[in-house]
């Protein structure tokens, strides 16, 4: 039995793991890039760059476009990760968003019925929500 049920599913499950992978780099290196971007304007540009490909992706995911497209969140969460290190908390918010939609898009082609919506954005929701508080007790034990 295959382990993804399309290609589809497979993208969005890769794109879930690059969203990850993007938010768990802001544990370990973020102290030192803050450093390098400690300009205020410089941390606006990277987050007003990233909110527009936010707003992009969601405009995107909210018509139903091409999932194509999908690749602009990825680049908005790494984006964002350099606004996170001077706000994370409020980033945070927008990076798992990002993963939320992924999984859930990850799920709803796995289960590919419309009956289903409900549980497969419960699940979504459920998945994203352990993942953040991992990330949370991660951080429990890092220094700063």
């Amino acid at each position: 039995m295959p382990l993804f049920t399309s290609s589809l599913e497979k993208r969005f499950w890769l794109y879930s793991l690059l969203v990850l992978v993007a938010i768990l780099f802001s544990l370990t290196f973020g102290r030192p890039l803050q450093k390098i971007f400690v300009n205020q304007n410089v941390q606006a540009v990277f987050f007003l760059l990233g909110m527009v490909l936010v707003g992009i992706t969601i405009l995107i995911y909210g018509l139903k476009a091409q999932t194509s497209k999908s690749e602009l969140a990825i680049c908005a969460v790494y984006i964002m990760l350099i606004f996170r290190l001077g706000a994370p908390e409020r980033s945070h918010l927008i990076e798992y968003s990002v993963l939320a939609i992924f999984i859930h898009k990850a799920l709803l082609e796995r289960i590919n019925s419309k009956n289903k919506m409900l549980k497969t954005a419960v699940l979504a929701f459920t998945f994203t929500f352990i993942i953040g508080v991992l990330d949370e007790t991660i951080q429990v034990f890092l220094p700063n």
